[in-house]
């Protein structure tokens, strides 16, 4: 605990629940990655490990260095980062890096890595939001001033995002929804965002059928409703063929149900050599198959939720606007997307391939979710200095 004092400042708890579930992470990962490393390293399941092992690192290194920073620079940062994000994300969509059908990822000349620029994206968007609420709280229900220059930017981030990623577009539209909401934005413009966003989305679906590139990723959308809304459904015929994502979600399902309350115990849960993605989009299904659904499913689940808890509790304690739009517009970024995860692993939502925030593997991911929580943990770190200071002085008044 000395160490939690001396070096690492903000919510105790939020440091153990990033510790918990990093081991989670690591476990999880070096056992599901087995079907990776027989198909591209000859067996090498370490290599995963290792690999694991540094990216949570650089996750936890960048978390360190982002808790640092007082939270108020990240307002500052916002501007700029808005400037850089949407012609990355329009340099995405023209000659973007296509995976799994899908194009999301933007290369780094002569580095040869990728990043995913709708991380990015969603990271800046919601702070720039978060900084527009609190500077516009004294006009905020006017529709000029107070309303239209937050909700331009989310339509624009959200519509280059929409293309190659439906389910970011609308998890991000929502989180920034739920922040307006919070922040007193007039209930009449929330409602009218939505009609035109529905509205434009539905224009945009039927265009496409007339330009299918315009739209290249309809079809996988369509065919993913589909798959959930009949996959309850009998077979019509026995020689049917089983979609990509109904093969996914029964697996998943399988992995679950074969481990049952205890689970098979870690790498016995031989689904992770058949279910694709085991080691990302699904990784929650392994994770109860391999230790069951008290000490897996359950533990994972608490631990957004008392992330959520306590974040809730820290904006409640600020007395500063943008630190509480801020923290918790970040967390419900986490936390969304930890529970559509989840809800896609046990069948009760489509598949959409968002990956478990600092679980599932992966590179960038996991570099943003470390920044994410560094931004959370110096709104803390704030907070906690304010609280020092204030009693060393009142400290020190009733001395005199």
């Amino acid at each position: 605990m000395k160490l939690l004092q001396t070096y690492l400042k903000g919510d105790r708890v939020i440091w153990i629940l990033v510790l918990i579930v990093s081991v989670y992470s690591l476990l999880s990962v070096y056992s599901t990655a087995g079907q990776l490393a027989f198909r591209y390293k000859g067996g090498n399941t370490e290599y995963y490990l290792i690999q694991r092992f540094v990216m949570l690192s650089l996750g936890f290194g960048i978390m360190y260095l982002a808790h640092k920073i007082k939270y108020t620079y990240f307002s500052k940062m916002a501007v700029i980062g808005m400037i850089i994000t949407v012609p990355l994300l329009l340099l995405t969509l023209i000659m973007g890096a296509s995976l799994n059908s899908a194009t999301r990822w933007l290369m780094i000349p002569g580095l040869g890595i990728s990043f995913q620029t709708s991380d990015l994206a969603k990271l800046i968007l919601i702070t720039y939001v978060a900084r527009m609420l609190s500077k516009n709280q004294n006009h905020i229900k006017d529709l000029k001033s107070g309303f239209l220059p937050i909700a331009i930017p989310v339509v624009i981030v959200c519509a280059l995002i929409l293309p190659a990623n439906f389910s970011t577009a609308a998890m991000l539209f929502l989180i920034c929804l739920l922040l307006m909401f919070i922040g007193r934005v007039s209930i009449k413009h929330i409602g009218a965002l939505v009609g035109i966003a529905l509205a434009g989305f539905g224009f945009l679906i039927l265009l496409s059928f007339a330009a299918p590139k315009l739209l290249p990723r309809l079809e996988t959308w369509r065919s993913r409703i589909e798959t959930f809304i009949t996959s309850n459904q009998s077979e019509s015929s026995s020689n049917t063929e089983l979609t990509k994502e109904k093969y996914q979600s029964d697996l998943a399902k399988m992995a679950i149900a074969q481990g049952g309350l205890l689970g098979t115990g870690p790498a016995n849960n031989l689904n992770k050599y058949r279910l694709p993605q085991g080691y990302s989009d699904f990784i929650y299904a392994m994770i109860i198959g391999e230790y069951g659904s008290i000490l897996g499913g359950l533990v994972i689940l608490l631990a957004y939720l008392i992330l959520l808890y306590r974040v809730v509790r820290l904006a409640t304690k600020s007395e500063f606007a943008f630190a509480t739009f801020l923290s918790v517009g970040l967390c419900l970024s986490m936390v969304v997307q930890a529970f559509i995860n989840m809800s896609v692993a046990v069948g009760i939502f489509p598949v959409t391939g968002q990956p478990l925030p600092m679980i599932s593997m992966g590179g960038t991911s996991t570099l943003f979710t470390g920044l994410t929580l560094g931004m959370i943990l110096s709104v803390s770190r704030s907070i906690q200095t304010e609280k020092i200071e204030l009693s060393s002085h009142g400290a020190e008044e009733g001395h005199h």
